[in-house]
């Protein structure tokens, strides 16, 4: 009776991360469960452990337990049932059918990729009975199981070529592949599932900023409906009237009229610009607020900002919870994506920046590195110096290098003549095109002003040499 009610519940024993049946399940305190090698694998390639399907944070990596009544719970549902009802398993269209049966054919609940046929669950059972047929390898029903098989020496493919990326039979690793690279197909089909499971973590992560920034816009879409329910201009437009909800004090009323004024006056004093996306389309006239002078006016704007470890060359470490990153001789161990840089020692940041103005500090150590912000299209891969930072038309950059300062785009570089200091302020006004840096200090001294049309979101990025490193500043309560 238990296992019959389990038939139903296959879903509720499958990985999250490798999508497959729990192997060795564990739990951890959010209530969720994943196979034991999959969550280890997982928390290996990062310095926060978070749960891979809820996102829960937990301060410290918790030891990992087999839970043992899941894992019983697994053994049952995997374990093979013969049915008293085999009329009921008929094989329907789109069904894998038994190849064993001699009139109609029953459903095939298994595959042998010895045998290479499929066997419903009364033909099936010699595999549990029989010694020699006990080691041969079952997987769930495969109506391609032809494909399985070598086209040039009709044996099984056991093997696959890394070399070649496909896969082999024993034969032609012999004679075709023998000086290739070659590995088990559980060893790789391990690595593409792992492979799977970061791309999945990088999707939830992306769909969750998604959903949070769709939230703050609702939320303030609210603010603004409420708000246009106080203030209502009169038909005749000769005066304005006030609408007082019930709930809405004349004391209320007051401190927001007070803030509006204040608005309204520091909004009289910004400039009107102009900004085309092309040369195509009518100019769109922006109200630009003044430029920042003091830092606690540029604070107003700070954007925090994560280095993005799926970016990260494998000589750059990254460390304080992905917001320092140092460059070390050392490689460390990153799994391929295709946004790694390969050849340049250069990180970018998570976060996509676009419509509005942003503010970041970093603190810098080292005698060379860049600092700058690019599209998402900057090249990752070779080792041209037109992927790095500044030196092509998809991102721009200020260059530290033995204490002397010089900004590079598409190639071309200006030098700097201004006092070394390792504290860098970036303000970027994406809707004005303005990409400034300043030296920090007492006092915030520009060192340059790029002025362009930006026409994509940009992402904060960095390229450090060796015994260098950078860190992200963060806003400490002080400076609010």
């Amino acid at each position: 009776m238990a296992e019959a009610q389990l038939c139903g519940l296959q879903d509720e024993f499958t990985c999250s991360l490798c999508l497959d049946t729990l192997t060795d399940p564990v739990s951890i305190p959010c209530g969720h469960s994943f196979c034991l090698k999959c969550l280890t694998d997982c928390w290996d390639q990062s310095q926060v452990y978070r749960c891979p399907q809820c996102r829960h944070t937990l301060i410290t990596r918790p030891d990992l337990h087999r839970n043992s009544v899941l894992n019983e719970a697994v053994k049952k549902l995997k374990k093979p049932r013969l049915s008293p009802h085999s009329s009921l398993n008929y094989a329907s269209p789109g069904d894998v059918k038994c190849d064993a049966c001699t009139e109609r054919n029953l459903r095939a609940v298994k595959s042998c990729l010895n045998c290479m046929i499929s066997f419903c669950q009364n033909h099936l059972q010699p595999h549990f009975e029989i010694s020699a047929w006990k080691v041969h390898n079952l997987v769930d029903p495969d109506g391609n199981l032809k494909f399985k098989l070598c086209a040039k020496h009709q044996k099984s493919l056991e093997a696959f070529c890394k070399t070649d990326g496909t896969c082999v039979c024993v034969m032609c690793v012999a004679t075709e592949h023998e000086s290739h690279k070659i590995v088990e197909l559980e060893t790789e089909t391990g690595e593409k599932q792992k492979q799977l499971g970061v791309t999945m973590s990088e999707i939830r992560r992306r769909l969750e900023e998604t959903e949070n920034k769709l939230k703050e816009t609702r939320r303030a879409m609210e603010q603004m409906k409420t708000f246009s329910s106080r203030c209502v201009l009169p038909p005749d437009g000769d005066s304005l009237s006030f609408t007082v909800t019930a709930d809405f004090s004349s004391e209320d009323l007051r401190k927001e009229l007070s803030c509006l004024t204040k608005s309204v006056e520091k909004v009289s004093q910004w400039d009107i610009k102009t900004w085309s996306p092309s040369g195509h389309e009518a100019p769109i006239f922006v109200l630009q607020p003044p430029e920042p002078q003091s830092r606690e006016e540029f604070l107003q704007y700070f954007f925090p900002l994560t280095l993005d470890i799926n970016t990260a060359h494998i000589e750059l470490h990254l460390s304080e919870e992905n917001k320092k990153v140092t460059s070390k001789w050392t490689e460390a161990e990153y799994p391929d994506h295709p946004d790694r840089f390969d050849c340049q020692c250069q990180v970018l940041c998570r976060e996509a920046l676009t419509g509005t103005r942003s503010y970041w500090e970093v603190e810098c150590t080292g005698e060379s590195l860049r600092i700058g912000v690019a599209y998402k299209g900057l090249n990752r891969k070779g080792e041209g110096w037109e992927c790095s930072l500044g030196n092509n038309d998809k991102s721009w950059s200020l260059r530290c290098f033995n204490s002397q300062y010089s900004v590079c785009h598409n190639n071309k570089e200006t030098e700097i003549d201004a006092p070394y200091s390792p504290r860098i302020g970036v303000f970027l006004d994406w809707p004005a095109g303005s990409l400034s840096f300043y030296s920090v200090s007492h006092t915030m001294t520009l060192l340059h002003r790029f002025n362009t049309s930006f026409t994509e979101p940009l992402y904060p990025g960095f390229k450090v040499g060796p015994d260098c490193s950078v860190t992200i500043g963060q806003l400490s309560p002080c400076d609010h």
